[in-house]
């Protein structure tokens, strides 16, 4: 059992030590998932690779009854979904109205700039849509666009061969761009 894997299962036990104890080991990793995330954003993103790490894992370790995880693969699939959740939170908040969201951005050539905050919403509901008619094809987006994780390292947590990973991945990339271009 790796060090990760039994901070893990400590924290979920409830001990606060072990989630303390466990940052240190996953940070870089999640810090470089975060950044390889962020770095496919529209310029205009606000949130920094830095502060994504450290509200994910907030949301992962913190709370009444910290969730359980089995090993290390399942808590960066869990990373992955809670960095989804945070990155569409913010597009959203910035698309309200009292954040400007009413307001149209414009370019510095006088050109409209395209809305990412949108674009970003309208795949995360479309991937809400695939969850419910395939989750482990949902999963593997989450992992894969979200977490910044490869094939092979994908297939390897949804425990799937990397041959069906990849015939997954095209399928549900088609699925997602037909569903968000209407």
């Amino acid at each position: 059992m790796s060090d990760i894997t039994r901070l893990l299962d400590a924290a979920g036990r409830g001990d606060a030590q072990a989630a303390a104890d466990l940052l240190p080991l996953v940070y870089d990793e999640l810090r470089r998932l975060a950044a390889a995330r962020l770095s496919r954003e529209s310029p205009g993103q606000t949130l920094e690779a830095t502060a994504l790490v450290h509200e994910a894992y907030l949301r992962l370790v913190s709370g009444e009854a910290p969730p359980r995880f089995r090993d290390r693969g399942h808590f960066f699939a869990a990373a992955a979904t809670a960095m989804r959740r945070i990155l569409v939170d913010t597009a959203r908040r910035k698309l309200a109205d009292r954040h400007g969201g009413g307001r149209q951005r414009e370019a510095l050539d006088g050109l409209p700039a395209p809305t990412p905050d949108e674009e970003l919403v309208a795949l995360d509901e479309a991937l809400a849509k695939l969850a419910r008619q395939d989750p482990v094809k949902a999963s593997l987006v989450e992992l894969r666009y979200f977490a910044g994780l490869t094939g092979e390292e994908a297939a390897d947590v949804l425990d799937i061969s990397p041959s069906t990973a990849d015939r997954h991945w095209a399928y549900a990339r088609a699925w997602l761009q037909a569903e968000v271009r209407g």
